[in-house]
Order: C-alpha cells, then sequence, then structure tokens
C-alpha cells in the first residue's frame, strides 16, 4: 500500500518546513553584557504563561498576546523602536533615556564590537 519511499518523502518535507520555520522565526544575535544592562530600562518583558510565551508591558502588567512562534522577533522589534528613540549614541558610551529625554543610564562599550553591535541592531535602517 504505502512504500517506504513516500513515508521518507513525508519525513524529509516534515523536517524541512520545521527547519525553514525555525530559521525565518530565530531572533538576532545580540551581545549579551550591553542587552542585560539596558534590559531592565526596557518597558516590556516575555513572560511563560500556560500556552507558551508572551509580551507583557511592564509598566501596566497587560500582556500584547502574540502567537508563540513570533513572541522573539516581535520582542526584538519592540526593542529597536524603543531603542531609537531612548537609545543614543556618544562615541563609545551608550546613553540609556527615559521617556522625557533625561540620562537615566550611562553604558560604557568596551570594544568596538559592542559599539558595532549597537549601531547594527538600534540605529540601521
Amino acid at each position: 500500500m504505502f512504500s517506504k519511499r513516500i513515508i521518507f518523502a513525508f519525513l524529509f518535507i516534515f523536517i524541512f518546513l520545521s527547519a525553514i520555520a525555525l530559521i525565518t522565526n530565530m531572533p538576532q544575535k545580540k551581545n549579551i553584557r550591553v542587552y542585560n544592562a539596558i534590559m531592565p530600562y526596557f518597558p516590556y518583558k516575555i513572560q511563560k504563561e500556560f500556552g507558551g510565551l508572551d509580551i507583557v508591558d511592564k509598566r501596566t502588567g497587560k500582556d500584547l498576546d502574540i502567537a508563540n512562534e513570533k513572541v522573539f522577533l516581535a520582542f526584538d522589534n519592540l526593542l529597536k523602536k524603543w531603542g531609537k528613540s531612548h537609545l543614543k549614541l556618544e562615541n563609545n558610551t551608550l546613553l540609556v533615556l527615559d521617556d522625557n529625554g533625561k540620562i537615566v543610564k550611562k553604558i560604557e562599550l568596551k570594544n568596538e564590537k559592542e559599539k558595532k553591535w549597537v549601531e547594527t541592531f538600534f540605529f540601521s535602517k
């Protein structure tokens, strides 16, 4: 009835489509030291819920109801959008600003790799 070739073909197609879905929904690479220094000031967080993961606004406690497979991409997009208005790069210092534009934190970038990550992640078009 079913040959082994058909079973292997379905298995290959399933693995191929799973790999494509995984690759397309991967978040960008981050510089861990700078990323962790910024996160306390970012107004969103990823929270584990009964149905998976969700993004929660720290200010209001309201969740954004994003599909599980898109949570990390949406979180990256929110971080980039927030960073364009709340981060400022001056030489080797990253300034974290509040909603009023006042400096909340100064992060000293230790090397060119950190500076390049900030420029490409937050300030590239």
